[in-house]
């Protein structure tokens, strides 16, 4: 597969959480509370993205407030936690959103990826994954889960469907 012909048709973009949105750590609190850390320039990238057309979805493993508040900061708004099996989810956000899933985009790391990317046009995997993620991606970052890997997949696709630059332009005028 090449991933830079599959990225031009890409219209949604769905993402794990725990390994590529945040680096897979969990971090408790002194009551037991659950905190994640979240990559600034992977949500600027997801605004960026969101602002040239792509649509987004969240499925993740966890439940987790936290998670959740930054979904909502994010604007996204397919979001399915607690879900262990994603591929059901992920061909109901398609059939909710009209869009294909061979125009869709999966970034995960995990073996409960594996199903809903193997349902897409375009298989991502963050640069950490498993080696059998690895082995079903059609492009791999070179950040790990965590520290920018989203951003960098999002550049990849917007770079593919000619829309990078005028993104920057937008940013850069004074």
């Amino acid at each position: 597969m090449n991933a830079e012909h599959a990225a031009r048709n890409v219209r949604l973009v769905v993402l794990d959480v725990d390994g590529v949105l945040t680096d897979g750590g969990l971090y408790y609190d002194s009551t037991g509370g659950v905190m994640k850390r979240f990559n600034v320039q992977d949500g600027l990238g997801i605004k960026m993205a969101a602002r040239a057309g792509l649509e987004f979805a969240v499925i993740t493993g966890l439940d987790s407030p936290a998670v959740a508040g930054r979904v909502a900061e994010l604007g996204i708004r397919h979001y399915y936690p607690g879900q262990h099996r994603k591929a059901p989810f992920l061909r109901q956000i398609s059939e909710n959103s009209g869009i294909p899933l061979q125009h869709a985009a999966y970034i995960g790391d995990d073996w409960v990826d594996a199903a809903p990317m193997s349902l897409v046009g375009l298989p991502m995997a963050v640069a950490n994954a498993r080696p059998e993620i690895l082995r079903l991606a059609a492009w791999t970052s070179t950040a790990r889960g965590g520290q920018g890997a989203v951003r960098e997949a999002l550049e990849f696709i917007l770079e593919a469907q000619g829309r990078l630059e005028s993104l920057w332009r937008e940013w850069t005028q004074a």
